[in-house]
């Protein structure tokens, strides 16, 4: 538990660090380069199509051999947008309260702390997360490679 704990701290802590390019709601924007930006406002339509229940849209944006990894388990690609097509997870809306991008070579990781309102299981939830997604080029496109959720102790996250 302790190493957990602090394994999350570490990743929050390099998330904030003068390398990564940082995006704040209701804070005044940073300096993106190109690239941090198109990986931003590409996480952030990501949720409106996992929203909006687009899985054929997501398809496109989701690598083959992506893995997704929530708090009931892991899966991979087929799954997720199986799940997404029938309803079984329904991401109704993510507020996006951080979001910072980090870019080494071809791959991306983009960190959103989120309050996550959806409907698992026919049950409505609400749940702060840090949602670490993976991003990775191919054939000059970013493809979602990997998405995994750490929900946070405290609603609002650690900010």
């Amino acid at each position: 538990m302790r190493a957990t704990i602090l394994g999350v701290c570490l990743i929050m802590a390099a998330a904030a660090s003068p390398g990564a390019a940082q995006e704040r709601v209701n804070a005044a924007p940073t300096a993106n380069t190109k690239a941090e930006q198109e990986l931003l406002t590409l996480s952030r339509e990501k949720w409106r199509l996992m929203a909006e229940k687009k899985a054929d849209s997501l398809a496109v944006l989701f690598h083959d051999q992506a893995v997704f990894v929530h708090m009931g388990g892991h899966w991979g690609t087929a799954q997720e947008l199986q799940i997404i097509r029938s309803g079984g997870i329904w991401y109704k809306h993510a507020e996006i309260q951080a979001a910072s991008v980090q870019i080494i070579g071809p791959t991306a990781i983009v960190l959103n702390q989120i309050v996550l309102e959806a409907e698992v299981g026919g049950n409505a939830v609400t749940n702060p997360f840090e949602v670490t997604e993976v991003y990775v080029q191919q054939g000059g496109a970013w493809k979602l490679a990997a998405l995994s959720f750490t929900r946070l102790l405290t609603p609002g996250g650690s900010q």
